[in-house]
């Protein structure tokens, strides 16, 4: 059993990429940030479990550990113990020979035998005392290598002449060496998500596998053993059915196909391009196109045929089909569900279920649905809204009886209110009907009454006059009140503040109006 449990969610990730996409364990824990033998053990008890994929959508988190963790039982000590010495002679002679098949055979000839997991950390330890070097034989659609140029090219703006540095983003197939490249503003993660989209469409199919450097875009913590992957990139591999698995930090040779890709580039298209004027990506990206075909039709030195030709005859028919739509960008953040039942996706506000108050939601929103997870699970889903400081609240979201379930209720704040002045009441009843459901004014009015502990109650009870004289119903513009000082000054409009000057060479206003003079 592994020392610290994973998440449910990887554990899912696992289950998925193993069962749906067939990888194997050595990349599943590459991508995911574990040990194969982590990935070996996962496995093996969601077997013993008798888990199919995918998994029933009523098996939430709780239940799914409770498979895959029963209580102990005692194990058989006398068991046959496996060649290694022949099982790696298997693994290393004959293609598509894996660690489970062989297991599989010996446990046909032994019924008894040790269990998986014991047979791979077995091997592992009998392999790791041999002196082998890992060769690089990438097979027609497996692996997908990127990375960004460090060159790169100026763009001019034609109004103001200002210089920006156009980033070029480079994919290369594994087997035929087919090579994609594109110029973006940055290597954000827009841009990079973007890149992926549409290198795959140039491709038209999905590779197994994409193998990205450690860019901060794609990998939020790069390590040699366990990369963490950016969430919106892991969203970007489910969507296309692939998988992600970083090159290791400080290993050249998991990256050779890439930076060789880069190579190429830099000398077949950059070089070319370093006496033309670029005043738009648009300009620089149709360049790029036509010196990109000629790259990729350009005979090779020593081998029949070009990268085209390649890739016509091996990566293209190996690729996996390209999904219906293409990917739309996700971002992910985690959000506390507040005492109004809602969370706050860039200063708008999505109910969820009240019961939900103060657990902690995953967030997955795109620049048309917000989605809101508890334990994998999806509990609400919403048209995405950019309009600040308003709410989305779906009715069956509600409490029935909204005072039997939360301890913030309209009257209580109105209590409150009338505590510390009428300015102040008139000013929260007036939120409360102003807002579609009082529970969506909670946030705002709590902000508000509890401004009366930094200020005072007669400072606040002023500020809310001022607020209810202009019309600035909201917390940000009584902070400013009572921030500036305002609620100390007299009321625009008022006597003291409108009284005219007099004065004997002050003709007044009656001057000229008449009309002599």
């Amino acid at each position: 059993m592994p020392k610290k449990r994973l998440s449910m969610r990887k554990i899912r990730e696992v289950l998925r990429l193993k069962y749906d996409l067939n990888r194997s364990n050595r990349d599943i824990g590459h991508s995911c940030g574990i040990g194969s033998s982590t990935v070996s053990d996962y496995l093996q008890r969601a077997k013993m479990a008798g888990l199919d994929w995918p998994l029933p959508d009523q098996l939430d988190d709780i239940s799914l550990e409770h498979k895959l963790f029963p209580p102990a039982t005692p194990r058989n000590s006398s068991r046959f113990i496996p060649d290694f010495q022949e099982v790696h002679k298997e693994l290393q002679s004959r293609k598509h020979v894996t660690l489970n098949l062989l297991w599989q055979e010996y446990k046909e000839q032994h019924p008894n035998g040790y269990q998986y997991s014991w047979f791979c950390h077995s091997y592992r330890d009998w392999a790791a005392r041999l002196d082998v070097v890992m060769r690089h034989e990438h097979r027609a659609g497996e692996k997908l290598f990127v990375d960004y140029a460090g060159q790169t090219v100026d763009i001019i703006d034609a109004a103001t002449g200002e210089v920006s540095n156009a980033q070029i983003f480079v994919a290369v197939l594994g087997a035929g060496s087919y090579t994609y490249a594109e110029a973006t503003a940055s290597q954000a993660l827009e841009d990079w998500i973007g890149s992926h989209v549409r290198a795959l469409s140039f491709y038209g199919g999905v590779p197994e596998a994409v193998v990205p450097d450690n860019l901060k875009s794609g990998v939020n913590k790069p390590c040699r053993y366990e990369p963490d992957i950016n969430p919106t990139y892991n969203d970007f591999a489910r969507h296309y059915q692939t998988v992600i698995l970083p090159a290791r930090v400080r290993k050249p040779r998991d990256k050779a196909k890439a930076e060789n890709g880069v190579l190429l580039v830099e000398r077949w298209i950059l070089a070319k391009l370093r006496k033309h004027t670029f005043f738009s990506l648009d300009e620089l990206n149709q360049e790029i196109k036509r010196l990109l075909q000629e790259l990729n039709n350009k005979p090779f030195q020593k081998l029949p045929g070009s990268r085209r030709s390649r890739f016509e005859e091996l990566d293209k028919p190996a690729l996996k089909a390209l999904p219906a739509v293409p990917y739309e960008l996700a971002y992910w953040k985690k959000a506390m569900v507040h005492i109004d039942y809602h969370v706050e996706v860039e200063r708008h506000y999505y109910s969820v279920p009240y019961a939900l108050i103060k657990k902690k939601l995953d967030i997955r929103y795109t620049a048309s649905t917000v989605e809101c997870f508890y334990r994998n699970k999806r509990v609400a889903s919403h048209p995405r809204d950019n309009r600040i400081g308003r709410h989305s609240t779906i009715k069956e979201h509600m409490p029935v009886s909204h005072q039997k379930y939360l301890e913030w209720t309209p009257d209580r704040f109105k209590r409150w209110a009338a505590k510390i002045g009428p300015q102040t009441l008139s000013l929260t009843e007036t939120l409360l009907v102003k807002r579609g459901h009082p529970q969506q004014a909670y946030r705002s009015l709590l902000g508000i009454l509890r401004l009366g502990k930094s200020y005072g109650d007669g400072r606040l009870e002023a500020a809310c006059e001022r607020a209810l004289h202009i019309n600035a119903l909201s917390y940000r513009s009584i902070e400013s009140i009572l921030k500036n000082g305002l609620d100390q000054k007299p009321l625009p409009g008022t006597s003291s503040e409108t009284k005219p000057v007099k004065h004997k060479n002050i003709r007044g206003a009656g001057y000229y109006t008449s009309t002599t003079h």
